[in-house]
């Protein structure tokens, strides 16, 4: 009997066999949906919302769930729709979580459970347990549509995507504080550094909750800041890459009504809070078209535009 040779078989390496030779990045848009940044500030496509309902009526005890007063659900809820058109005028795709019921109070707040890459999403793992399992229902969804998880934060680590920003492509900032822990900042950065970009760890104030509290890019070369949040070793490295750098000219006003909490959707082109109007005057001095969408009901909850919205994909620079 003729022995069969497992080198005539495909299975095998014989022929018919074809090595997968591109890297992930070069399968976005063909294996996987087109996904990923490498910026703060090029051209945004599509974002990631959950549509809050219901669950808000936790609020009503604010205190248990992270929230800052009751909020009006139906109220809230339309400025949700809001914000969705907002972007939708805009030409970003918008896609929805859809957690199984009932979801978290918290789930609404999709920046900090997912952190976009240009490979892929490092999903986030969130620091308190009233948010613990909401990046399960990110993670689903993103598995959905089609986009890759290149890592999920694990061990002891917790880490929430508002921590993390891109200052070019090949450096990004991340910082670690109330809501990302030391280890989760230190697997964050070892999937940054393996796809050849160098990381700036910054600390932040106790009393401060995110890295997006304290910064946000509005172009290539134009970044703000909020004054004594915002660490000297940030601002450094900002300027080493070409950035200037503007302060929040009013943070009593910004405090109370959440202007700085914005997503940029191109460049000097922003999506932010209705109602702060010193804040939109001195963005528009700096030649930055500011769309506002009304969103005091929903920062009730402790967050606002950029915490409500995870970014999924950016025009690459």
């Amino acid at each position: 009997m003729a022995q069969f040779n497992n080198l005539e078989n495909s299975a095998y390496g014989g022929p018919g066999w074809s090595l997968r030779l591109d890297p992930l990045r070069a399968e976005l848009g063909t294996v996987w949906t087109k996904c990923g940044i490498n910026s703060e500030y090029a051209r945004l496509k599509s974002v990631l919302l959950h549509r809050p309902g219901d669950e808000l009526t936790a609020s009503e005890d604010p205190q248990s769930v992270q929230m800052l007063s009751s909020i009006d659900v139906e109220k809230a809820t339309d400025q949700h729709d809001a914000l969705a058109e907002a972007y939708g005028n805009a030409g970003v795709q918008v896609h929805y979580v859809d957690p199984d019921p009932p979801p978290s109070p918290n789930q609404m707040f999709l920046a900090d459970l997912l952190f976009s890459t240009p490979e892929g999403i490092i999903i986030g793992r969130p620091a308190s347990t009233v948010r613990a399992g909401e990046e399960r229902w990110a993670a689903r969804r993103l598995a959905d549509l089609g986009i890759p998880i290149v890592r999920s934060i694990s061990g002891h680590g917790t880490f929430e995507g508002a921590d993390a920003m891109w200052i070019r492509p090949d450096r990004a900032i991340v910082g670690r504080g109330l809501r990302t822990n030391e280890e989760g900042r230190r697997q964050v950065t070892e999937v940054l550094e393996g796809m050849g970009c160098h990381v700036v760890n910054v600390d932040m104030p106790v009393g401060t909750m995110h890295l997006m509290g304290m910064l946000r890019f509005l172009d290539g070369d134009l970044a703000i800041g909020w004054p004594l949040r915002f660490a000297q070793s940030g601002v450094e490295a900002l300027k080493e890459s070409g950035y200037k750098m503007i302060y929040v000219p009013d943070q009593e006003e910004a405090v109370k009504l959440s202007g700085f909490n914005f997503v940029t959707i191109g460049p000097r082109e922003i999506v932010m809070p209705a109602l702060n109007p010193q804040l939109q005057s001195f963005l528009e001095g700096h030649d930055v078209t500011c769309h506002t969408v009304d969103v005091s009901e929903l920062s009730r909850a402790a967050g606002a535009i950029g915490c409500l919205t995870g970014v999924l994909y950016r025009e690459p620079v």
